[in-house]
């Protein structure tokens, strides 16, 4: 990562990060737009605040000559319509548009909830225009390794809301760029409906009667099952048929993922996965239980635990992070297979795609071993499957590999899955996710969220914290050793939208002498970056931090920069957007004592 320290700044003793102020949200649609507000602050330290203008780019050639007005109209802004700051000479004002009815300041409007059935699905033209009426969905079930994972498992998205703090920060908008460009280029948009039905409680007060009778014979079941030794089946003694019965007298307790099946109400929550896996039918569940009980002892996964099976594959499926609902994120990076040697080494015979498979299933096994099993806890993973440079259908290897693995997760992982992101998805996949579509439960497609190339990003933050996602996904969040010692991913970010054609200040009032460390990133760059600092005297002098700069892709992906407050004043990063696409910004910040 870039670092822009000045010169003069010394070396400070580390101290406990602050966390951020919320922006305080107003009318204007672009601060609604905010969709994960800053946390609260120290507020004796600083304050902050933000600023929306016109880019300077498009100031610049506001000069020469002025939008036409029939592009203005295509798209109202409603930032225009509501602030009442808006000057434009030599045009006349766009015709009148009646006013959103969102309430002076209040949290940001609930999206509408998809039925069960809808996937997700979000295009790169995705625009800032209210949402279109549902279209057919466009569902799919993949053959990677990680949809597999999906059959007949339910979860949540946690809903993006805007948190309201008792702090300092407040937020204005003085937008008056034309964004006429972005209005064109963003007409064509795919359903923006994030909703799915929520994970289902495991606590016995919030199931239905059914459920709860259901439970109850299954219970029962499994407790003749013990007794009875049915789990464990030995081979008859022909010698010594005296000890044989005294082995039937003495029922062992029967285990799945560590935890007894008959115990505490964490045995309820097992039993209950495999009740919703087969629609809370006690007998089909118990014979499903019975089977998976089986095969754990056949693949030898006691074992496999302890198993030394290399680290070749760590880049492929890797667990990193937590979701908003606190749910383990698992990446899985199918453009690894592009390299030919991986590729070989995985799947070119039978062995190796058994290796394979039990590589994976040993790192699904270590997962759920860390899991809250208790009935409010969390006991599912959050999915993300990277399409990016993934291999296509035709790999026969490939096919036999997700088909075996397929028939194997879904019969013995039941309800392990509470949200499945598809990102970078290509166009084949699309094609081939409606072919699939029809012989899907909706239980399964609901779940689904699929994202073209240039949403990814964005979509990630709908359901996973910026300081969470890993740099390479358009996140904060890096493996921490010496590269990055001031932030970790327990110190909250800020996400903010720029509109096209928009300048976004991020404004940090300082109340006390300190060294102020913070970081920033737009995802994707192509903005204008720059950071200065200006005293609070009338006798002093802005310093420049950072000259307004283009960044591009090529620049570090994350700019970390640091300034010794040594008077006091504010703190200025400036992003200028020129372009006819909306970015994300991502910030944070902290305090550290200023040394003698």
């Amino acid at each position: 990562m870039a670092d822009g320290t000045p010169a003069q700044n010394p070396p400070v003793a580390a101290a406990p990060p602050l966390t951020l102020p919320a922006v305080t949200e107003t009318e204007s649609f672009a601060v609604l737009e905010k969709e994960d507000p800053s946390p609260p602050s120290h507020v004796a330290a600083v304050s902050v605040s933000v600023t929306e203008s016109v880019s300077t780019t498009i100031a610049e050639k506001g000069e020469q000559a002025s939008p036409p007005q029939d592009l203005i109209a295509l798209e109202p802004d409603s930032t225009d319509k509501l602030s009442g700051k808006e000057e434009r000479p030599q045009t006349p004002p766009p015709q009148a548009v009646e006013p959103e009815s969102e309430p002076p300041t209040v949290t940001e409007t609930p999206k509408e909830e998809a039925p069960p059935s809808e996937t997700v699905v979000i295009s790169e033209s995705e625009s800032q225009q209210p949402p279109a009426p549902p279209q057919q969905e466009v569902v799919t079930e993949s053959e990677s390794l990680a949809a597999m994972m999906e059959k007949d498992e339910g979860g949540a998205p946690p809903e993006p809301t805007a948190a309201s703090t008792t702090t300092t920060a407040t937020a204005t908008t003085t937008t008056t760029a034309p964004e006429a460009v972005a209005a064109v280029a963003e007409e064509k948009q795919a359903p923006q409906n994030l909703g799915s039905f929520k994970e289902e409680s495991n606590k016995e007060a919030d199931l239905s009667d059914f459920e709860r009778k259901a439970l109850e014979e299954l219970k029962q079941i499994v407790n003749e099952a013990i007794d009875s030794n049915l789990f464990n089946p030995e081979s008859k003694s022909e010698e010594n048929p005296e000890k044989e019965n005294e082995k039937k007298q003495e029922p062992k307790e029967v285990s799945i993922w560590g935890i007894p099946l008959l115990k505490d109400d964490r045995s309820e929550v097992i039993l209950l996965k495999f009740l919703r896996a087969r629609d809370f039918k006690a007998k089909d569940a118990f014979v499903m239980i019975k089977n998976t009980i089986q095969w754990r002892k056949e693949f030898g996964i006691d074992e496999l635990l302890d198993e030394d099976l290399g680290d070749e594959m760590d880049k492929v499926v890797f667990m990193h992070g937590k979701d908003k609902e606190g749910h383990p994120v698992c990446y899985n990076v199918y453009g690894e297979f592009q390299n030919k040697e991986l590729y070989q080494k995985a799947f070119s015979d039978e062995e190796k795609r058994m290796k394979f498979l039990r590589w994976r299933i040993q790192l699904l096994e270590k997962s759920i071993r860390k899991l809250d099993f208790s009935p409010g806890g969390v006991n599912t993973i959050f999915q993300v499957s990277d399409l990016k440079n993934s291999p296509g259908p035709g790999k026969k290897e490939l096919r036999l590999a997700t088909k075996q693995a397929l028939q194997v997760l879904q019969d013995n992982y039941p309800e392990f899955v509470a949200k499945q992101v598809f990102i970078n998805v290509p166009w084949w996949y699309l094609a081939f996710y409606t072919m699939i579509s029809p012989f899907m439960t909706q239980r399964t497609k609901s779940k689904f969220v699929i994202a073209l190339p240039a949403k990814s990003a964005e979509t990630l933050f709908k359901y996973i914290p910026p300081e969470q996602v890993p740099i390479q996904y358009g996140g904060l969040s890096v493996d921490y050793c010496d590269c990055n010692p001031e932030f970790s991913d327990d110190d909250p970010a800020t996400e903010m939208t720029v509109k096209p054609g928009t300048k976004q200040t991020v404004e940090i009032t300082i109340f006390e002498k300190c060294v102020l460390v913070w970081e920033i990133r737009v995802v994707g760059w192509e903005v204008s970056y720059g950071a200065e600092f200006v005293p609070n005297a009338k006798d002093s002098y802005a310093v420049i931090i950072q000259k307004p700069t283009k960044m591009t892709l090529k620049d570090e992906p994350v700019v970390s920069q640091s300034f010794k407050v040594s008077e006091l004043g504010k703190l200025l990063l400036m992003v200028d957007n020129p372009t006819s696409k909306k970015k994300k910004l991502l910030y944070r910040f902290t305090v550290k004592p200023l040394c003698d």
